[in-house]
């Protein structure tokens, strides 16, 4: 089987958990023996193209002549059996679904965000959950607010090519939504429910646990809608030392605000074998994010470990953490504190059993693999 996978890659000073899950699955396909195809653009290389294809940019999300044209020699030359899309923008663009449809190629599309329908894909705005554009033709108040990346005319053009491809992604044959929560995001976008597969991703088998270390590890971007502040100030209104560690791992711009305590660690920006030997050295994980996050790959990673996670109860959090950890509303993060802090040792093989029957490369691998086959029949 052949496979064409499409992905914009965001910039690597910001770490995301899309560009990890699209690699992790490149690599399972290809240990399968399924040909890859990569369609793959990186948003680290707008800044070092030629004068002309900048000056293209604005119209880059509607329609990327370049992608386009690079999918249709793939079809001519490789006659691939599927398109797998993930992130399209900016630089590849819904054009792609639409000539792969000319063509007659099965298009597959795995939803990391909301950007059906929110420009800036997170459905949070000024540090609040925010559905304001949700059943509009066209999303006004994103461009009033300048929702993506803080730019008015910027956010003109999201939400242009948001009501421009509307009938592209109502097209598409096939959905993966990773959690229940994004496969009813879709189905309010008015996709079929019988075109929607709910398929989580997969990560990488670190081997068997080691026993579980102490306190917690905060792993993901510095930033309001990942919770830092309230993850901060729920810890502090503990004693200090009564939580065991607290262990931030990221960057971003609200570095500066983790305090200088006895209690709370700073790692920094951490590699693949960082973030593993961090993951040994608690006793669990927390996602106190504040927005309807997706699908941490942290938490994955976390059950992976045998570390199970405090998490709050927004998007698909609950889904992950399953009935291994504990998911509360930010506003009782820091009741919970205690009680995780005392139960995750118990928890550890718990989490490691998740992990081993919903989450591992072969569980993902299997599950697409038999998408493709339906979809290309």
């Amino acid at each position: 089987m052949k496979v064409v996978v499409a992905h914009n890659r965001y910039v690597s000073a910001q770490p995301s958990g899309e560009n990890t899950i699209v690699d992790a699955e490149i690599a399972q396909l290809t240990a399968a023996g399924v040909t890859v195809l990569p369609l793959i653009r990186s948003s680290d290389d707008i800044g070092s193209l030629p004068k002309a294809q900048k000056a293209l940019l604005p119209f880059s999300p509607m329609r990327n002549p370049g992608a386009v044209s690079e999918l249709r020699r793939l079809i001519r030359q490789e006659k691939p059996d599927v398109l797998h899309l993930h992130n399209p923008y900016p630089l590849i663009s819904p054009a792609v679904i639409t000539e792969a449809r000319r063509h007659g190629l099965p298009v597959v599309h795995t939803v990391h965000n909301f950007r059906q329908v929110c420009v800036a894909g997170t459905y949070f705005r000024d540090g609040h959950v925010c559905t304001d554009c949700k059943g509009r033709a066209f999303p006004t108040p994103a461009v009033r607010h300048s929702c993506y990346r803080g730019s008015k005319a910027q956010s003109v053009v999201m939400a242009t090519t948001l009501s421009v491809h509307r009938r592209t992604w109502l097209d598409v044959p096939h959905y993966v939504a990773l959690t229940g929560t994004i496969a009813a995001h879709l189905r309010e976008f008015g996709v079929p429910q019988e075109r929607i597969t709910v398929k989580p991703n997969g990560v990488p088998d670190p081997g068997p646990p080691t026993p579980p270390g102490d306190g917690f590890l905060f792993a993901g971007r510095l930033t309001v809608e990942k919770g830092l502040r309230l993850l901060l100030d729920a810890w502090l209104s503990h004693p200090e030392g009564s939580l065991g560690t607290l262990r931030i791992a990221g960057d971003g711009p609200l570095r500066g605000e983790i305090p200088a305590r006895g209690d709370v660690v700073y790692l920094g920006q951490l590699d693949r074998a960082g973030m593993e030997a961090a993951l040994r050295r608690t006793a669990a994980l927390i996602v106190p994010s504040i927005w309807p996050d997706v699908l941490p790959t942290s938490i994955i990673e976390g059950l992976a470990h045998g570390r199970p996670t405090l998490g709050t109860d927004l998007g698909g959090i609950p889904f992950v953490i399953g009935d291994t950890g504990w998911a509360v509303p930010p506003a009782e993060l820091a009741d919970a504190l205690p009680r995780a802090a005392k139960e995750a040792p118990s928890r550890a093989e718990a989490a490691r059993r998740r992990y081993e029957s919903e989450f591992t490369p072969e569980v993902n691998v299997t599950r697409l693999l038999a998408l493709y086959e339906s979809v290309a029949r």
